[in-house]
C-alpha cells in the first residue's frame, strides 16, 4: 500500500480547502435554481371585488349606515356650537355658577357626541364590527377559490396586488385575477358600479371627507373642554377666565 508522506498531506489540506471555497458559491447557488422552478402569481382583489354584486351590496349598506350615523354625530356637535355661541354671546351677565352651568352643558352635548363617534367609527365600532359581518363572508369566497387554484396548478405563492401591498413592478402574464372572477362566476370586465366612500353628497362633500371632518372635530371639542379646565382654575385662584 502506497502511503501518502506527511509533506504532501499538509500542502494537500490547504489547497483542498481553497477549492471548498471556490465550489460553495456554486453548491449554494443550486437550490436558488429550485426555488425559480417553483410557480407563483398574483391577483388585484380590489379588481375582483369590484365584479361581485354582494360586494356593492354590502358597500351600499356600510355606506347608508355611515351617513346616518355622521348626520346624528353632527347634529350633535352643531347643537354643542350653538350652545357655545349663545354661551359666549352672554357669559358677562352671568354669575359664576350660572356659568359653570353653562358649560356643564356644553360638555355634556360634546360628550355625547365624541362618544357616538367612538362606538360607531372607533377601532373596534359599529361600522368595524358590520364591515367584518358583511365583508367576510365575500372574502372567504375568494380564499376559497384562490386555495384550491393554488392546489390543482401549483402555486406555492399568490400574491395581492391591492393599492396597500409593496408590490412594485408585476408582469400580468403572472396575474390570475380574470381566472378567479370566472371560478367565482363572473365575467372579467362586467364589473358593479357600487357606492364609493369617495362620491360626493348634494352638499359636494364625499362620505370620507365627512368622517375626516367629524373626527377633526372631535379632536378639537377635546381641546377645548381641556382649555375650559385651565379657564375655570384659573377663576379659582384669581385668574380672569377667557372671554
Amino acid at each position: 500500500m502506497n502511503v501518502v508522506p506527511s509533506s504532501r498531506l499538509i500542502f494537500t489540506l490547504p489547497k483542498a480547502m481553497r477549492l471548498l471555497r471556490h465550489l460553495l458559491p456554486i453548491l449554494l447557488i443550486i437550490p436558488s435554481f429550485s426555488a425559480l422552478s417553483q410557480k407563483y402569481a398574483y391577483v388585484d382583489t380590489e379588481y375582483i371585488l369590484s365584479h361581485l354584486p354582494e360586494y356593492a351590496e354590502a358597500q351600499k349598506e356600510l355606506n347608508s349606515l355611515a351617513s346616518d350615523w355622521l348626520g346624528e354625530i353632527e347634529e350633535k356637535y352643531e347643537a354643542s356650537n350653538q350652545l357655545e355661541t349663545a354661551y359666549r354671546a352672554e357669559r358677562v351677565l352671568l354669575t359664576s355658577e350660572m356659568r359653570r352651568k353653562r358649560e356643564d352643558e356644553i360638555s355634556s352635548k360634546r360628550t355625547e357626541a365624541t362618544d357616538m363617534q367612538k362606538a360607531k367609527f372607533g377601532v373596534e365600532g359599529e361600522l368595524f364590527q358590520k364591515r367584518q359581518e358583511l365583508i367576510q363572508p365575500v372574502q372567504e369566497q375568494i380564499f376559497q377559490v384562490l386555495k384550491d387554484l393554488s392546489s390543482s396548478r401549483g402555486y406555492m405563492v399568490i400574491f395581492d396586488k391591492a393599492k396597500d401591498s409593496n408590490m412594485l413592478y408585476t408582469n400580468p402574464k403572472y396575474d390570475i385575477s380574470d381566472r378567479v372572477i370566472k371560478e367565482l362566476g363572473y365575467t372579467p370586465g362586467e364589473t358593479i358600479g357600487g357606492e364609493e366612500e369617495g362620491e360626493a353628497d348634494e352638499k359636494g362633500k364625499s362620505l370620507q371627507d365627512r368622517m375626516n371632518d367629524t373626527l377633526d372635530k372631535g379632536k378639537g371639542k377635546i381641546d377645548d373642554r381641556k382649555q375650559q379646565v385651565v379657564n375655570r382654575m384659573g377663576g379659582a385662584t384669581g385668574g380672569r377666565p377667557k372671554q
